[in-house]
């Protein structure tokens, strides 16, 4: 193989492949990236097994090939080199990347070792807009779990509807959903009558580490909209050029819609930034293993506390409108944090039945989209 690539087409499509590249090496293979080049384009692919990207950029190919190369050595190599067009040569002797005056040798692993992805599809099911697909991730990605042994609960619950896009994850103490509204000329012809038809929505959990690939896929400024489709066994996604592919999570969602109350007839508005603030402060002083804040919730007010036997203790003061009962609720502090992070309004609200059903958090009039975040109390 010989070609000649420009630094910064070569460079932006290396730092994609890095969060997929396996770290702990159990598979040596899997440490690389495998290069083809033909024509006028070079073609990169990195997998762990469960996550595949599929990219490339152009190049003048003097001589096609495949091989393998390390990505991680590779990446640093190549964002070090001078701004200059980068040559690739392979020979007996391995790899030479140079640019400029600057020449090194990087050694192979034998490309028919590297793991096959599936081909990409010939049709996709669903066109989904950029904006909203990074905003459904930014507004749920945390609450999922990552350890539970209900792998189920390891990806989140991508609902589509003629008319809607739903995204809901939760590691069974809290839960996040977001559902944005979609333009009837971007529903697959066929479903935009969805009811009067009888056509079913379309679920798929989307794993974990897919969402976080997903969201630097669309954060490139000129990323197009998302072609997604799958197959009995893997998930596949297209923007332009690039193409990720994701096993599948073989499970059932738990019913989410069971979950969110529907008799808390208590609320209180809260200024997010003070409210993020005062829980960040007394928190540092609560139990390193809990996490726990209380709300004390009186007329006008409401006192957040914590406590620790080896730290001391802490609260403060937020001045609310408030005319209902004292009650006093108990919250990971972490799992409040993690909700006021993730909104951008001035306001969120808190609604409540006691201190021992499940809350409700949402912003206060959002912008294009409904939010909410249910929390369960914590007993002390």
């Amino acid at each position: 193989m010989e070609l000649v690539v420009r630094k910064s087409d070569f460079l932006r499509e290396l730092q994609l492949l890095q969060s997929i590249v396996e770290r702990k090496i159990t598979i040596p293979i899997l440490a690389n990236i495998l290069v083809e080049a033909d024509g006028d384009a070079m073609k990169l692919l990195a997998t762990d097994l469960e996550v595949g990207l599929r990219t490339g950029c152009p190049a003048s190919v003097a001589r096609a090939g495949t091989m393998t190369l390390p990505a991680k050595k590779l990446f640093e190599l190549v964002k070090e080199l001078p701004e200059a067009d980068v040559r690739i040569e392979q020979d007996n002797a391995g790899v030479k990347i140079a640019a400029d005056r600057f020449e090194s040798r990087l050694s192979t692993l034998p490309p028919e070792d590297y793991p096959s992805l599936p081909a990409a599809l010939e049709a996709y099911e669903e066109t989904l807009p950029v904006a909203a697909l990074r905003l459904m991730i930014a507004k749920t990605v945390f609450a999922i779990t990552g350890e539970d042994t209900r792998y189920f609960l390891n990806g989140a619950l991508l609902v589509m509807k003629g008319d809607s896009l739903s995204l809901v994850a939760t590691d069974g103490h809290r839960l996040a959903l977001i559902t944005v509204p979609r333009p009837a000329a971007e529903a697959p012809e066929g479903r935009k009558a969805k009811k009067a038809e009888g056509v079913e929505d379309r679920r798929e959990i989307l794993p974990k580490k897919t969402l976080a690939e997903l969201d630097r896929l669309l954060r490139d400024p000129q990323a197009a909209d998302l072609r997604f489709g799958r197959t009995e066994n893997h998930l596949f996604f297209e923007s332009g050029p690039r193409l990720l592919v994701s096993r599948k999570i073989d499970g059932q969602f738990p019913a989410y819609d069971r979950v969110i109350p529907r008799g808390n007839d208590k609320k209180i508005d809260f200024e997010r930034e003070r409210f993020a603030r005062a829980v960040r402060r007394v928190a540092l002083l609560s139990s390193e293993r809990s996490r726990a804040v209380k709300f004390l919730i009186d007329k006008g007010q409401v006192e957040v506390t914590s406590s620790s036997p080896d730290l001391g203790e802490a609260k403060e003061l937020l001045l609310v409108e408030y005319d209902g009962p004292p009650v006093q609720i108990c919250f990971n502090a972490q799992y409040v944090s993690d909700f006021l992070g993730a909104v951008e309004t001035e306001q969120v609200t808190l609604e409540f039945k006691d201190e021992v059903s499940q809350a409700v958090m949402r912003p206060v009039a959002p912008e294009g989209y409904d939010y909410l975040y249910v929390i369960m109390p914590m007993r002390l």
